[in-house]
């Protein structure tokens, strides 16, 4: 009986723990390790961000302020631990699927690899178009409050708020890797997708003036707008692969 149930793919509840903890500290020590070495060049990372800053406020200084003793240290751990999650995130699909994979068939194995790539592409395309439309975004956010206000960020609320846009732009886009698997699945139809179009727009809209840390119209469209598109794009995908 063991050996028919190996030989379908399957495991107990022990192996699968086991299996799981296994895939955690893989990832656990991927991510200590991109940590660590963001944590070295972190200061070429805040330098980075800095320009976007200074184009928008035409700040000559070329540095940030703290108001903290702690503060620019603990900025430091934050660009480190940001970075490190954005440098480990292929290494966390990869586990992720690795773990899933048992559970599945043969011919739904094949998709692996395609996943991961597109999942890792879109995540990148997604926090290059946070990174498009930050100046924007800043500007529009530091003369909101008109002429009266001037902007004087540190540097911890700053990058926070550059490494949230980044994170959520980034899993926004992997939407339609979502989408996709669903529908290989056979969870959704293209038929649903087509049929809840108009309630899906909504949701979309909604998500992204949730999600988008910045809230400001600019995130919000560019966020909504490409989702939109994945969504029809996946309807097409769907009815090319007969799902």
């Amino acid at each position: 009986m063991a050996k028919d149930t190996k030989a379908e793919g399957r495991m107990t509840v022990v192996e699968h723990l086991t299996e799981l903890r296994r895939r955690v500290i893989i990832i656990s020590v991927t991510f200590l390790f991109a940590a660590s070495l963001s944590y070295w060049f972190a200061p070429d990372i805040i330098r980075f961000f800095l320009h976007y800053y200074k184009d928008v406020t035409h700040n000559t200084k070329n540095h940030f302020i703290f108001t903290g003793p702690l503060d620019a240290f603990l900025t430091r751990l934050k660009v480190a631990t940001y970075a490190g999650l954005v440098l480990s995130f292929p290494v966390v699909l990869w586990e992720l699927w690795r773990f899933i994979t048992p559970g599945l068939h043969k011919r739904e194995k094949r998709y692996a690899i395609p996943f991961i790539l597109s999942s890792i592409v879109l995540f990148s395309f997604g926090g290059y178009l946070a990174l498009l439309i930050l100046p924007k975004a800043l500007s529009w956010l530091l003369h909101a409050g008109g002429s009266q206000l001037t902007p004087l960020l540190t540097a911890d609320r700053y990058l926070t708020l550059v490494a949230l846009m980044i994170v959520a732009f980034g899993l926004a886009f992997e939407f339609p890797v979502v989408l996709m698997f669903l529908l290989l699945a056979r969870i959704i139809t293209t038929k649903s997708l087509r049929k809840r179009r108009r309630w899906a727009i909504v949701g979309i809209f909604a998500f992204a003036a949730i999600i988008t840390p910045s809230q400001d119209p600019y995130s919000l469209f560019f966020m909504a707008i490409p989702m939109c598109l994945f969504y029809e794009g996946c309807i097409v995908l769907g009815r090319i692969l007969k799902r």
